[in-house]
Formats: structure tokens, C-alpha cells, sequence
């Protein structure tokens, strides 16, 4: 059985190369796919050449665990059908619908344990979205937003987006959102945001602050500022406007990977004054005081019914063969206000 496999051999470069797989083992199953996503904040990192050099792609998957020089694959939101199984392996896994976080590729090798059944009532381009989901879900429950606060979403790419439409489901004071794509803030409006913005925008932006309550001088000043924000936007720089937003006392979730970027930041003015608390988000894990009821077979619970719930699938812009991957991340690096979701279709 012959695979292609998309690889990224240098900054700016794709390949797709046809591999052969190797028998199957006890206790692997081969899977074809159906379709995987491109997540683009983290695949842009690896086409541009940004990743840092001090850790693996992932603390966790089994597929990402290899030096992060070229050439390399990468991706995690596949899903596909089971069509063989090696021998120790459970019958019922043959044919099942099946998701994974591999790279993207037409077939693949695995271990029932490193794949999620999908539920009968959820439809593979609508499966795509579970990594992304689930970092929605960790990003709420990291953030704890709490009745009648004031929250800011910086940032609207799909997780932007996904994270939107939890937090549209709580009693929030106002649900603010900010990106620099107009199309992006139109489908957070639909989502359920009261008010969108352009942070290139200073009209804009002065808008939002007026709208916070947030004063001239530095003060603590009950009630002004967002309680809670959220920066998902990938761009470091963001961050100094997540401090100038913020309340006394307030929360900055910081979901975004910046890979190698880095920025200056304004950490003698507000961010001393108001006792800002900065929280680190990242999927892999969870907070230790959530752990013990939140384990990963709950999350992903959640995910599948926040899945149903939002019906992300409405979020795919573009449907793809692997060998136009070129195409695509070149548009996804020069015009990305042209691409929501992209999926790759097998």
C-alpha cells in the first residue's frame, strides 16, 4: 500500500511524496482518509519557517514527536475509515470512522489508541474541527469566565471563531471581538458577538476602550476594562493591546503559539499598576486544579457536543486534493482574508 504524504521541505515549500507502508504490525490498524484540516495559525509557523528550535512540535502526540528541521510532516485533524486491522486488534474497529491527529496524508499507520471513534451523528468535515474545538474548550475553562463580565476575543481565525461561539453561550455583561479581516468579524457577529473590531483601527479601537469604561489615567477603577481576555491571534504584538484592555485585577488567556516570534512588551505601565494576571493556555494539558474532573475523555466529550452544537463544518471555505497544497498555503501566507477553513479532501 502506497501513501501520499504531504512534507514541508523548507520555508515556503511543500512536496507531496508517495510513500510506501510497511506491513501491518499486531495490534495496528491502517486507515484511509477522508478529509483533514489545515490548522492554520500552527501550519503557517512550520511553512514560514518559525518554529523554535528548543522543543518538539507537540508535548504529547506520537506523530509530532521528531526534530523540527526539514523535511518534516505535520498536521493533527485527520478523519478516516479503518480498512484494515493487524491481528490483537478488536473486530468492531474494522470500517469505523475514525479520528486522528496525523499529518496529513492518504493513508496512515496507527494504534486503536491513538485514534477517536467518531459518534454516528457526526459527519466527517464536521469531525475535522475536534483538535480545534477542544483547544476552545480548554481556553474556556482556563479563562473561568464568570456572569456579567466583560470579555474580549483578539484574534478571529478558526479557533478565534470556535472560541467565540462557546463564550456566545454564556450570560456575559458584552462579548467583544477584534481582527483585522472584515469577513472574519462579519461571522463572529453571526456567531453571536455584540460588538466587532478592527484593531488597526485607532477610531475603533478608541470605540472599544469608551465602550470599556476604561479611563484616561491608570486607576483601579471597579468595574472598567475586560475581565476576561482572550488573544488567539498569533501575533505577539497583540498582547500590548490585551494589556491596555484589560480591568484591575483582570485575566489574559493566551492561547496563541508564536513559534519564534517575539515582541516587546509593555509590562511597566498597566500591566504593573492593575495586578494583571497572565494564564498560559495550551491543550496538551490542563490546569492542575482541573484535573481531577476534567480528564482528556471528558474534554473530548464536550468538544463532540459543542460540535453538534455549532455545527463548524458551515466554517470550510475550501475544499482541496492534497496536490494542490501549494496552492493553498501560499494563499494562506500571502491572502489569508481569502481562506476561513480548508480542508484537504482525499
Amino acid at each position: 500500500m502506497k501513501a501520499h504524504q504531504l512534507w514541508f521541505t523548507g520555508p515556503q515549500q511543500v512536496e507531496i511524496r508517495e510513500q510506501q507502508l510497511p506491513p501491518l504490525q499486531p495490534g495496528q490498524i491502517r486507515v484511509k482518509t477522508h478529509c483533514s484540516a489545515i490548522s492554520a495559525g500552527t501550519e503557517m509557523l512550520v511553512y514560514r519557517g518559525q518554529l523554535p528550535a528548543d522543543i518538539t512540535l507537540d508535548a504529547t502526540l506520537a506523530s509530532l514527536q521528531h526534530p523540527q528541521t526539514y523535511p518534516l510532516q505535520y498536521g493533527y485533524a485527520c478523519v478516516g475509515r479503518i480498512e484494515q486491522i493487524g491481528a490483537a486488534v478488536d473486530g468492531l474497529w474494522q470500517d469505523r470512522l475514525v479520528f486522528a491527529f496525523q499529518p496529513h496524508a492518504s493513508h496512515f499507520i496507527a494504534t486503536p489508541e491513538q485514534v477517536i471513534a467518531l459518534p454516528d451523528d457526526i459527519e466527517p468535515e464536521a469531525a475535522v474541527f475536534l483538535a480545534n474545538m477542544e483547544t476552545a474548550v480548554s481556553l474556556v475553562l482556563d479563562g473561568n469566565p464568570a456572569l456579567g463580565e466583560q470579555v474580549a476575543v483578539l484574534g478571529l481565525g478558526i479557533v478565534g471563531l470556535l472560541l467565540t461561539s462557546l463564550l456566545a453561550q454564556f450570560p456575559l455583561a458584552q462579548l467583544h471581538a477584534l481582527d483585522g479581516i472584515a469577513g472574519r468579524r462579519a461571522r463572529a457577529l453571526r456567531l453571536g458577538v455584540q460588538q466587532v473590531y478592527d484593531p488597526a483601527s485607532e477610531i475603533q479601537v478608541a470605540a472599544l476602550k469608551q465602550s470599556l469604561q476604561l479611563p484616561v489615567q491608570l486607576s483601579a477603577t471597579p468595574g472598567a476594562g475586560a475581565d476576561l481576555i482572550y488573544e488567539v491571534s498569533g501575533v505577539p504584538e497583540a498582547l500590548n493591546l490585551a494589556i491596555d484592555l484589560c480591568s484591575y485585577s483582570g485575566r489574559i488567556v493566551i492561547g496563541s503559539w508564536y513559534g519564534g516570534k517575539s515582541a516587546s512588551l509593555h509590562l511597566g505601565g498597566a500591566a504593573h499598576r492593575n495586578r494583571i494576571k497572565f494564564i498560559s493556555s495550551q491543550v496538551s494539558t490542563i490546569a492542575p486544579e482541573l484535573t481531577g474532573r476534567w480528564d482528556k475523555a471528558r474534554r473530548f466529550q464536550t468538544a463532540w457536543d459543542m460540535i453538534r452544537r455549532v455545527r463548524p463544518q458551515e466554517l470550510i471555505s475550501h475544499r482541496l486534493s492534497l496536490d494542490q497544497a501549494d496552492v493553498i498555503y501560499d494563499l494562506l501566507d500571502k491572502t489569508p482574508e481569502q481562506v476561513l477553513q480548508a480542508i484537504f479532501v482525499y
